[in-house]
């Protein structure tokens, strides 16, 4: 079929469009790359440089007359979110209701949309957090996507636009990107290659759920490909609590550099603790996580020796 990729030169995204490409399907890709890289594009995707802000996405869908879209254009950056919260609204909420308002106008039949299980939740005692949990985000980033989660409800109620909303955990794996929107691992593993001072935010004991970009993708193409329930939104994460200390030991191990970490304050925003339950696509669709941490560290180190940016 046609797919629209929004965001597809970005890390998360790009991974996903050489998966679609290579399953046959014919795949447009849409990002201004404002943090995204042109050479994450796959050759075999049609490509147009356009903010999902612009009046030009209504164009693009009426001219390209995708079937499916996946949404995964976004300002990602929690602290960005804290600092400019405008901004972030902008990109996250508008630009969606763009990228939406462009599906129904255009008959697109279905939209996949990267949702956050790392902002959802807010902090929780019930680890790991299943979808029935009450959300409270405690981020703009994470009000935003909670926010184009209920969008998507109005949107299929409305106008019969069926969707899934994935709930991602912090993804992590090759052509992250280790300056923009800089996640941990990849930061970790540019600055540890390069010799360079590692600094952790805070005492380190905060904890995360690193899902590998390539368990990621498979959830994404099982949503594209199954029918869905009444409530369409998981979560996708491994189910297993790890501190940013443990993330600095394995990969000091991994990388066989043993740098002396710097301990900086704690960043606004940033909940303490951070894990998914995932036993609800486990049991609808059939996934889960097939990389364990060191499995996927040690593809990501070996991409960051190779390409890292």
């Amino acid at each position: 079929m046609k797919i629209l990729v929004t965001g597809g030169a970005g890390f998360i995204a790009s991974h996903l469009v050489d998966k679609l490409i290579e399953k046959g399907h014919q795949v447009v890709i849409v990002d201004n790359l404002s943090s995204g890289k042109k050479e994450n594009l796959n050759p075999k995707a049609k490509f147009y440089k356009i903010d999902i802000q612009s009046p030009e996405i209504f164009g693009l869908f009426e001219k390209e007359k995708p079937e499916t879209v996946f949404h995964y254009a976004a300002q990602i950056d929690v602290r960005k979110s804290v600092e400019n919260p405008i901004e972030d609204a902008k990109i996250n909420i508008l630009g969606s209701l763009n990228i939406l308002e462009s599906c129904q106008k255009f008959g697109v039949k279905k939209i996949i949309f990267a949702s956050s299980g790392g902002a959802m939740y807010g902090d929780t005692d019930i680890i790991p957090t299943p979808e029935s949990q009450l959300e409270k985000p405690e981020s703009p980033y994470g009000i935003t996507k909670l926010a184009i989660e209920k969008y998507l409800h109005f949107y299929k109620k409305t106008f019969g636009l069926d969707y899934t909303a994935l709930r991602l955990a912090n993804v992590y794996g090759p052509r992250q990107n280790s300056k923009g929107e800089a996640g941990v691992i990849a930061i970790f593993c540019d600055r540890m290659l390069k010799n360079e001072e590692v600094i952790i935010n805070g005492d380190g004991k905060q904890t995360r759920d690193y899902l590998f970009v390539d368990d990621a993708i498979e959830a994404a193409i099982l949503s594209l490909e199954s029918s869905l329930g009444k409530n369409p939104v998981y979560n996708l994460g491994r189910g297993i609590e790890t501190s940013v200390n443990e993330i600095y030991k394995l990969l000091v191990k991994e990388i066989g550099k043993d740098i002396t970490p710097q301990y900086g304050p704690a960043k606004k925003g940033e909940q303490l603790r951070s894990c998914l339950d995932f036993s609800k696509i486990k049991k609808e669709l059939n996934w889960q996580p097939r990389y364990d941490l060191e499995k996927g560290l040690k593809e990501t180190i070996k991409w960051f020796r190779n390409y890292g940016y």
